[in-house]
């Protein structure tokens, strides 16, 4: 499991502090370095154990991007090995390319590849393959909301999903929120971070939880998000319930969002700004339950971070746009 926050800040401050007086064990006596070989081949069991000795349908064809990064050596073989026609795609990294142009955050390459190959599903991973974003078989980019709805309601069903309970954080789509509601599930919300969403999972007891951004955790199976980890779990939904992914998809609405980033000479509490905390009153009672809206600073850079959330893009820009404006004027790096 991750450090907590109190655990790091511990560590910072003994890097921090001034260690001449420090009578520890030197850096050169500490610990040992091994070679494990075998390091590959067991990671591929870990992972195929999902199925159990089951195989996918015969014939079904897969297409992957591995972002020229982690999942490269490893997912190929994985999805071979449960019976995947595959279809590999950036796996050749150089030390450079990683995430270029490909992986989670640039789906368009493997939405092309999923068409011209009559793909059932696509996958695309990032750098370091804690993280997955799904195509369907039309060629449409699937969510990690919609990943972690797909996955829930399929728990649920199997009497699987403990405690009733999904985790996701503040950012996750308002179309998330009630497709589950609609199940009878009940949701938690954590702060960014897979840190906080699994800190939340390991205090009520549930085994499910992740972002939009596709890093999903699954607890009863793995203490990390693990993209690999989360697209065999998805492509099970797809194996027991014989649908493809559109159908599987189509009971959570998605909600226009965007956010928008605004540098801040300053991070004051939002509730003491008049004019901020208006706007933002105003732009929430105009929505009502229709939407919502999300003020926040980043934890590690100068910026106020703007989510709205609304029925239509038209709405969602125009509101949007304003509380940025209004930020901007009140506290933004260049004061307009």
């Amino acid at each position: 499991f991750k450090l907590s926050d109190a655990r790091e800040n511990d560590i910072e401050e003994k890097i921090l502090a001034d260690n001449r007086a420090y009578d520890g064990p030197s850096a050169a006596s500490t610990g040992r370095v091994s070679a494990y070989d075998a390091a590959e081949d067991a990671y591929v069991r870990f992972l195929t154990d999902v199925f159990a000795g089951t195989r996918l349908p015969a014939g079904m064809r897969i297409a992957i991007d591995c972002a020229n990064g982690a999942t490269c050596r490893v997912a190929p073989r994985v999805f071979e090995a449960i019976g995947a026609d595959v279809t590999s795609c950036f796996i050749s990294p150089d030390g450079e390319n990683i995430n270029r142009g490909c992986g989670s955050q640039h789906t368009e390459a493997l939405q092309k590849t999923v068409l011209e190959t009559s793909a059932d599903i696509g996958f695309a991973f990032d750098g370091d393959g804690d993280r997955l974003i799904a195509v369907d078989e039309t060629g449409r980019p699937v969510t990690g909301d919609q990943i972690l709805f797909v996955c829930a309601r399929a728990m649920k069903r199997m009497g699987l999903l403990a405690n009733n309970t999904v985790v996701s954080t503040v950012m996750s789509n308002l179309g998330f929120r009630t497709a589950l509601r609609k199940l009878g599930i009940d949701h938690v919300e954590a702060a960014v971070g897979d840190r906080y969403v699994l800190e939340e999972m390991r205090r009520i007891g549930s085994v499910i939880g992740g972002e939009d951004s596709g890093h999903l955790i699954f607890a009863d199976r793995h203490t990390t998000g693990d993209g690999i980890m989360t697209a065999l779990r998805l492509l099970d939904v797809l194996r027991t319930s014989g649908m493809p992914l559109s159908r599987l998809v189509s009971d959570m609405p998605v909600f226009p969002q965007r956010l928008v980033n605004i540098p801040v000479r300053r991070k004051p509490d939002i509730e003491n700004i008049p004019e901020i905390r208006d706007a933002i009153n105003a732009v929430e009672t105009d929505l009502g339950d229709r939407g919502r809206v999300l003020v926040r600073y980043s934890g590690t850079r100068p910026l106020c971070r703007v989510m709205v959330e609304a029925p239509t893009h038209e709405e969602t820009d125009r509101h949007c746009e304003m509380l940025a404006a209004v930020i901007r004027g009140a506290i933004g790096e260049d004061g307009h």
